[in-house]
């Protein structure tokens, strides 16, 4: 097995391609809060497969359709319209059984659709283990992306990038060579033994609260069951690894 690859956090989905990335690059896309932790649970719960999509408008057009359900989610709030929002919580139940989920969300599907072109998996707290397992025996080099909010830095994507890429380089596989790595794991040294209160004058954090979701939050960063699924990009599907 190849040591030594090399491992590299992107801090906001917009900076993706000042990233050298090759075809032995898996991509790990991050939306702590909320997308990619909803993306876990919805396959926790049995959903078949999930279409993230950019735009509203594209996500309108699977509206109506057997064995389909569309969620959308702007600005931390659900749309009008759609069956579901971004809330993980909406997700636990037995109605999403072998259906097939159209996600569009604010950052965290926009994330996955710019890193389409190359090996893309997602993780949260839910499934970071299963993801660590996979990595280390992938034989490939690794970036983490984060969604960050419209463009810019957020905190939380931060810590969890952090958290994962400090279980890989303790395997002595992996080579930092990347300042947003260092970034990371120290903002994750100083969250680590309590993400809630590290995270309280964030501002997605603060998003939330105002909403009353902030159960959303704590379930997101302490989640209640974990997953050893790993969901998958192929051919613009997420499907179940």
């Amino acid at each position: 097995m190849l040591e030594n690859r090399n491992i590299n956090v992107c801090l906001v989905s917009d900076l993706f391609e000042n990233y050298p990335l090759s075809e032995n690059t898996i991509v790990v896309v991050v939306d702590l809060l909320r997308a990619t932790t909803v993306i876990s649970t919805a396959f926790n719960f049995g959903v078949k497969e999930i279409i993230p999509v950019s735009s509203l408008e594209i996500a309108k057009t699977f509206l109506n359709r057997k064995d389909f359900i569309v969620a959308a989610e702007r600005n931390a709030m659900p749309i009008k319209g759609f069956d579901y929002g971004n809330s993980p919580f909406q997700y636990m139940n037995n109605d999403i059984l072998d259906k097939t989920l159209v996600l569009t969300t604010t950052n965290g599907t926009k994330a996955i659709n710019i890193a389409s072109s190359y090996e893309v998996i997602t993780s949260c707290f839910i499934n970071i283990d299963a993801v660590e397992e996979f990595l280390l025996n992938s034989n490939k080099d690794v970036l983490i992306l984060c969604s960050g909010w419209k463009g810019v830095f957020n905190l939380e994507d931060t810590i969890f990038s952090g958290c994962l890429a400090n279980k890989l380089i303790s395997s002595k596989k992996f080579n930092v060579n990347c300042d947003s790595t260092l970034a990371s794991l120290n903002l994750y040294e100083q969250a680590k033994h309590d993400y809630f209160s590290f995270l309280s004058n964030s501002a997605h954090r603060k998003r939330l609260k105002f909403l009353n979701i902030e159960k959303d939050t704590e379930f997101c960063l302490n989640p209640d069951f974990k997953s050893k699924i790993i969901p998958t990009l192929k051919n613009g599907k997420l499907v179940a690894l």
